[in-house]
């Protein structure tokens, strides 16, 4: 039996959604474009990859600030 993952497939919808022309969307389209990306990061926050990636903003994130200094 093949399974799939939910974060992987949501990020294969978001990366064909996002690949459109933005000129041929109605209103619908981007709204369920931002609901499926917000199941993604909900998705995806708690797994050791999320947390990876939140390490990573916030590090970089207190590095810009402290170069503005």
């Amino acid at each position: 039996m093949l399974t799939i993952n939910v974060v992987v497939l949501l990020a294969v919808i978001v990366f064909f959604r996002l690949r459109r022309r933005t000129e041929s969307r109605s209103r619908f389209d981007e709204k369920m474009t931002v609901v499926i990306v917000l199941a993604l990061g909900i998705l995806l926050a708690p797994t050791p990859v999320g947390q990876g990636i939140l390490s990573f903003l916030g590090q970089l994130t207190s590095g810009v600030t402290q170069a503005s200094r």
